[in-house]
C-alpha cells in the first residue's frame, strides 16, 4: 500500500492490555506507529479509519482450517484455496493453514501443489487471509478415535510415504496431526521436527503414559483438546489429561460451543493459559453456507442448524464455525479479556509458527494485519499487510 493510514476512535487491544482510546498509523504494510489518546494532528489530510468506538485487534490467525464458503482444501483446486481465504478473511482470518483429511497419497499430494499454487499467485493470494503452510490431519491415526475422518484410508505411519509427502514442496507443511500409539510414531515425530514442522496428537486412543511420554519427547500440539482422543476421568486420565498437565504443549480449542462445554473450556484456559491455547474453527465447506447435505472427506455430513454432523453415525464432523464467533465465544461464554483472546487468536499460534514478533500484536514494526471489530464483536473491516481484504 502507499501512504499512510491512520486508525482511531476505539479501543486497540494489544497481547498485553487495551488503549483505550488508541490510535495506529500503518505504512509499507507495517504497523509504523501506536499510541493513546486523540489522533495526532499529524493524520490531517491522510487516510483516516474511524473506529466508531469499536475493536481493532489483530489478525486472527487460524491453524485449522478445511474450507469454507463451499470449498474444500481437499478439492486439490488452487480456486478452491483462494474461495476459502477470501470467506475467512470477511471474518477476521488473516492467516491459515490449509487442512488436509485423511486419503490417498495422490489426493493429499493433489491437496499440497495446490496450496503451492495458490501461494504462487500473488494477485488472487492479496485478495484474501494469507496462507502460511499446510496442516496435515492424518492419514496417520487411531481406527479407535477416527471421528470424521474416512476409516477407509487410516493407516500406520510409512516413513516412505510421509518423508515423500513433507519433501514435495520443502517447508510447506507447517503441522501434522498423528496418533503417538501407532507403531514408528516416534519415528515420524522425529522426522516432522527435523523439518521445522509440529506433531500434533490428536485422533488418538492413546492413554495418559502413551501420550505423556510422547510430550517428554518434544514440543507438539494438541489437535482440537477433548475431540478425537481418550477423554479425561477421574481413573483414566487418558489423552486429554496428559494433555492438560504437560509441561509445554500448545493445545487448539474448538471454541464453538458444541464441541466442548464451556466449562472444560474454561478449565483448559485456567490450566494451558492463554499463551498455551490456539482457537481454531476446524470450519469445513458448509462454513458460510446454509443447512444441508455436504461431503467431508468423501464422507455425506449433515448440517443442522449450522452444527456438521456425519450423516451415518452421528459425529461431529468439523464446524461451520469463523474465527469472530471463537473470539467472541470465548469473551462471553468463558470470561477471557479481550488480551487473553487476541493471544489465542494470533499472538500464540503466530510464536508457534515462528512469526514472534512479525504477526500476533499491534506493534512498531509487525505486518499491518488486522481486524475492526464493532461493540458487538462482528467484523466491520480486515486488513492484510496493511491491504483492505474485507469491509
Amino acid at each position: 500500500m502507499s501512504g499512510a493510514v491512520w486508525f482511531h476512535g476505539g479501543r486497540v487491544v494489544r497481547p498485553e492490555g487495551v488503549m483505550d482510546p488508541g490510535w495506529v498509523r500503518v505504512e509499507g504494510g507495517r504497523v509504523c506507529e501506536t499510541g493513546g489518546g486523540p489522533l495526532p494532528a499529524e493524520a490531517s489530510g491522510a487516510e483516516v479509519v474511524d473506529l466508531e468506538g469499536g475493536w481493532l485487534v489483530p489478525g486472527f490467525i487460524d491453524l485449522h482450517v478445511h474450507g469454507g464458503d463451499g470449498a474444500d482444501v481437499m478439492d486439490g483446486r488452487a480456486r478452491s484455496i483462494h474461495t476459502i481465504a477470501r470467506f475467512h478473511a470477511s471474518h477476521g482470518t488473516t492467516a491459515w493453514l490449509p487442512t488436509t483429511l485423511t486419503a490417498p497419497y495422490e489426493r493429499l499430494e493433489a491437496a499440497v501443489r495446490a496450496v503451492a499454487e495458490a501461494m504462487s499467485d500473488e494477485r488472487e493470494a492479496a485478495a484474501g487471509a494469507r496462507v502460511l503452510g499446510v496442516h496435515l490431519e492424518g492419514p496417520y491415526l487411531s481406527r479407535e478415535r477416527v471421528g470424521a475422518q474416512n476409516p477407509q484410508f487410516v493407516r500406520p505411519p510409512d516413513p516412505s510415504e510421509y518423508e515423500r509427502l513433507l519433501d514435495l514442496v520443502p517447508g510447506l507443511v507447517k503441522k501434522m496431526t498423528m496418533a503417538p500409539e501407532l507403531p514408528g510414531a516416534r519415528r515420524l515425530m522425529a522426522c516432522l521436527w527435523a523439518r521445522g514442522a509440529i506433531p500434533s496428537l490428536g485422533h488418538t486412543d492413546a492413554s495418559f503414559d502413551q501420550m505423556a511420554q510422547a510430550l517428554d519427547a518434544g514440543h507438539c500440539h494438541g489437535t482440537h483438546l477433548f475431540n478425537g482422543m481418550r477423554g479425561f476421568h477421574h481413573r483414566d486420565p487418558g489423552a486429554a489429561g496428559a494433555l492438560l498437565l504437560s509441561a509445554d504443549s500448545v493445545c487448539e480449542l474448538i471454541a464453538d460451543g458444541v464441541h466442548v462445554h464451556d466449562a472444560a473450556m474454561r478449565l483448559a484456559v485456567r490450566l494451558l493459559g492463554p499463551d498455551r491455547v490456539c482457537l481454531i474453527t476446524d470450519a469445513m465447506a458448509a462454513a458460510g453456507r446454509p443447512d444441508g447435505r455436504y461431503q467431508l472427506g468423501g464422507l455425506e455430513v449433515t448440517v443442522e442448524d449450522g452444527v456438521a454432523y456425519l450423516t451415518h453415525g452421528h459425529n461431529l464432523a468439523g464446524s461451520t464455525l469463523t474465527m469472530d464467533r471463537a473470539f467472541a465465544n470465548t469473551m462471553r461464554r468463558i470470561g477471557v479479556t479481550a488480551p487473553e483472546a487476541v493471544r489465542m487468536t494470533s499472538t500464540t499460534p503466530a510464536r508457534e509458527l515462528g512469526l514472534a514478533g512479525q504477526k500476533g500484536d499491534i506493534a512498531p514494526g509487525f505486518d499491518a494485519d488486522l481486524v475492526w471489530l464493532d461493540e458487538a464483536l462482528s467484523v466491520r473491516g480486515t486488513w492484510v499487510g496493511g491491504r483492505r481484504v474485507h469491509g
